[in-house]
């Protein structure tokens, strides 16, 4: 997969710990954990609507 995309996103410091703690505990890195966490959002809105076809995406 070729990573070419960059997203900032803005949260509190508790939340930014919360996420760097269950990194930690699932071994991965900040960056793969909230990579992971998109990736089920992926896969579960297509679950339950179907694929997301190439000629949908913009």
């Amino acid at each position: 997969m070729k990573r070419d995309k960059h997203l900032g996103i803005r949260m509190d410091s508790e939340m930014h710990k919360k996420l760097v703690y269950i990194a930690e505990y699932e071994g991965r890195s900040l960056n793969w954990q909230v990579i992971h966490l998109i990736q089920e959002c992926v896969r579960s809105f297509e679950k339950e609507h179907g694929p997301i076809r190439d000629e949908d995406l913009k």
